[in-house]
């Protein structure tokens, strides 16, 4: 694969709870640097960024209901409703975790597709992260159907802040199990390198997430 096409899969990521205004600049003016599908920020840091990106090919990503995903749906689209407004064009939401754990599949579809609807109104893109950490397998297969049938257009791993990250046998299952609806997978949490990077997209991922972008491209010239 082409550095190019590498950096094309990164979404550039800066979500720790200490981050500061001066270090969202940074992941931007690095993001242009290397050619990232997008730069992945807290809420708060949308307008900066889409301010630093405008003109470009960088997408602006943020997250909803983040970190737990255990807020209300009303509290999701409002959540996404006004980040779309103020520049963003990616959403990741985290999944109602507990809900899928529950089997309360029909809140969970609500949940989803609610903020789907608020999304594609506007032109924006959701993926929904799963946790994968907290689910079984059987639990993964169950809430990547219901991605499918919200009308969710990725699913996503990870946040990075339970108890792992992404794997590649995770990566591979999701992969698999949306491939028939043509969603894309978004490997995210403990991808640090080259290396890791690789490993995701040979089981299937179709984007990263990960705060070593400009490390994982240094690293794909070296080689």
């Amino acid at each position: 694969m082409k550095i190019e096409q590498l950096a094309a899969l990164i979404d550039h990521t800066l979500l720790k709870p200490d981050a500061t205004p001066e270090q969202a600049a940074r992941i931007c003016r690095e993001a242009l640097d290397n050619g990232f599908a997008a730069v992945c920020v807290n809420p708060r840091f949308v307008p900066l960024a889409t301010a630093a990106l405008k003109g470009s090919s960088v997408k602006v990503c943020t997250v909803i209901g983040f970190p737990l995903g255990a807020t209300t749906t009303e509290i999701k689209t409002a959540e996404a409703r006004q980040a779309i407004q103020a520049g963003a064009s990616e959403i990741d939401m985290v999944l109602w975790v507990g809900g899928v754990k529950s089997r309360q599949d029909e809140d969970v579809r609500r949940d989803i597709s609610q903020v789907a609807k608020v999304c594609h109104e506007s032109g924006a893109i959701l993926k929904v992260i799963l946790e994968t950490s907290c689910l079984s397998d059987e639990e993964i297969v169950r809430a990547c159907q219901l991605c499918m049938e919200a009308k969710a257009d990725f699913v996503k791993t990870s946040t990075g802040f339970s108890s792992g990250g992404a794997t590649t046998a995770v990566v591979r299952l999701m992969a698999e199990t949306v491939q028939s609806a043509g969603l894309g997978v978004k490997a995210s949490g403990g991808i640090r390198n080259y290396d890791d990077a690789a490993a995701m997209i040979e089981a299937g991922a179709t984007r990263l997430g990960a705060s070593a972008g400009v490390k994982i491209i240094e690293e794909a010239r070296g080689k």
